[in-house]
């Protein structure tokens, strides 16, 4: 972008600088620390110039706004034709309880709906099981049978609204209950809209929740993504999901590079089950965490877009822009979240949804500033969405396409970024042997992924604890005393309610229905059938989420993580 003789009468003018103007400043008050880098440990210069983005070509690195690669955002007028979808997280307690804050949040001015399940929905058990006591309603609500999705939507037009769901191991349960749904309200199929994140592979990398191996669990998620591809086609069957893998500790590239390492796993699946490229890949989308390091987080995002769209073209031979955009949520980072001065947390949260909002996402959920301590208050959850709001109407930032183009720090953290990504990538392929998919399945059986995000993870815990690393209020700035914050207990009678309403709909229901859906859904299992039309089929009849997991478990057997990874 800039001639040689530019580019030496820069590095002049520098070297004058340095000289004549920096030195004597830093030899009278030198700098606050001897070294500066992101929250992932990446050290950035003290001032960006035309040399360091020397080698960016703007066509191929850059481009403009909605063409590949993407770099400047998927859309050509991005939030000025219309903002990111508002997306606040909610689910606590029974679906009566969760309805009711839907219907709040939708009053509010959120624009799109998303799902939190308790711990026993997400691990695909029913309320009854014995490893549920205690967990009823507790992190989300309880959904045992289309009865729970039933009485959870009242009153909302699925037609006409998006709403995501948060689950992974039984994800298949919760979209064949959205279908049925979708068919009792007489809403075409075509028409329903959200996304399901349903992000096996992440699960054992990161998040650790599971029922059935590793290659069984990847089929049923390319079942899902078939389905969606003739059922369901403005409704994303999968959310590759980076987000919980910087929950775990991961730093900003490696979160980047596994979630994309896992997309690329489930399109070379799908291309092997003979699905073409160009149908399936605009239903895959994206769901990445936004950490404290503005700068970081932006060039995240640019560079992901950018990994993204040239390997769909170059590996897999996408040639669309539908199957080249990476579209993605953001959520602003848990992990950054204090106990110690919660309010804190509405700057760390502003400043995050900031970086997602320059760095181009498509939708965002910002937390609530009282979840380090219990589920989000209501108060809490207006503050987090009037956040939003506030950057959208206020702010400007929504105002100009990638405002952050051609900062000459944004650039050169971007091609950083990118460089750091691919490296990661093709470790993984080689691992598979020139596939990404069988590297990922590879890489969790060694144990690669697990030991990568716990070095990062206790790098960053020690900086935190020699000081290096300031947390406000927790290392430095701290006070005396505990929160005084209210927060939302979800009451024990929560799971009364629940069981009640599990036991009526049992008795109520035709078991013999049942039971000759749970035999079909085990024989489509058996010959290698989709099995999606099977569990709708099953979830119509009020099978529960544990009956329908349980068939899964017979045919594949439970999974347990390698022992000594470490």
């Amino acid at each position: 972008m800039f001639d040689e003789e530019d580019l030496a009468e820069i590095r002049e003018t520098r070297e004058e600088w340095e000289e004549e103007t920096l030195d004597p400043v830093l030899e009278a008050h030198g700098e606050r620390k001897d070294r500066f880098a992101t929250v992932s440990n990446h050290e950035v210069d003290r001032v960006y110039t035309p040399e360091d983005v020397a080698e960016l070509d703007y066509d191929e690195d850059l481009g403009m706004p909605g063409e590949p690669p993407y770099t400047r955002g998927v859309y050509p007028t991005m939030y000025r034709g219309r903002t990111w979808t508002m997306r606040q997280f909610a689910g606590f307690g029974t679906a009566e309880e969760t309805n009711e804050r839907f219907h709040y949040l939708t009053e509010q001015g959120q624009t799109g709906l998303s799902t939190a399940f308790d711990m026993p929905s997400l691990m695909g058990l029913d309320s009854d099981h014995p490893m549920s006591e205690g967990e009823i309603g507790k992190e989300g609500v309880a959904v045992d049978t289309l009865r729970d999705m039933e009485v959870l939507f009242d009153g909302i037009d699925i037609g006409e609204v998006s709403t995501s769901f948060t689950i992974n191991p039984s994800a298949a349960v919760i979209y064949a209950m959205y279908v049925a749904l979708a068919d009792q309200q007489g809403v075409p199929r075509e028409q329903i809209r959200g996304t399901l994140q349903n992000d096996m592979l992440k699960e054992f990398i990161a998040q650790k929740e599971w029922v059935i191996p590793p290659e069984p669990s990847l089929d049923v998620v390319t079942d899902t993504i078939e389905f969606a591809v003739e059922q369901t086609p403005k409704f994303y069957p999968v959310s590759v999901s980076g987000y919980h893998i910087r929950e775990a500790g991961s730093t900003a590239a490696q979160e980047a590079a596994f979630t994309l390492a896992d997309g690329f796993a489930y399109v070379e699946d799908c291309m092997d089950r003979g699905l073409d490229v160009e149908e399936f890949a605009p239903l895959l989308s994206f769901f990445f965490n936004s950490h404290n390091s503005i700068f970081e987080e932006v060039a995240k995002f640019r560079a992901s877009r950018r990994v993204w769209s040239r390997l769909m073209a170059d590996w897999y031979g996408a040639e669309s822009d539908a199957a080249r955009r990476l579209k993605f949520h953001t959520q602003t980072a848990g992990q950054s979240l204090t106990a110690q001065q919660p309010l804190n947390n509405v700057v760390r949260t502003t400043i995050q949804a900031l970086a997602g909002v320059l760095g181009g996402t498509q939708s965002l959920h910002t937390n609530s500033y009282d979840e380090a301590l219990a589920l989000p208050s209501e108060d809490a959850v207006r503050v987090a969405l009037r956040t939003q709001q506030i950057i959208a109407e206020e702010s400007g930032a929504a105002d100009i396409v990638d405002p952050l183009a051609g900062s000459f720090a944004v650039e050169t953290l971007t091609d950083e970024m990118e460089a750091e990504i691919v490296e990661y990538i093709e470790e993984i392929r080689e691992m598979g042997e020139g596939s990404v998919r069988d590297g990922v399945l590879e890489g969790i059986d060694q144990g690669y992924f697990h030991r990568e995000i716990q070095e990062a993870s206790y790098e960053y815990q020690q900086r935190v604890d020699r000081g290096e690393e300031v947390v406000v209020g927790v290392n430095e700035y701290r006070t005396e005393g505990e929160p005084d914050t209210e927060i939302l207990k979800v009451d024990d009678e929560v799971s009364e309610k629940q069981l009640d309403r599990l036991e009526r709909v049992k008795a109520e229901r035709d078991d013999d229905a049942v039971e000759e859906t749970l035999d079909a859904l085990s024989d489509a299992i058996e010959s290698d059938e989709n099995v999606m039309p099977y569990v709708i089929d099953a979830v119509k009849t009020y099978a529960t989420m544990g009956e329908i997991m349980s068939v899964f478990e017979t045919h594949h057997g439970q999974y347990s993580e390698r022992i000594g990874l470490a």
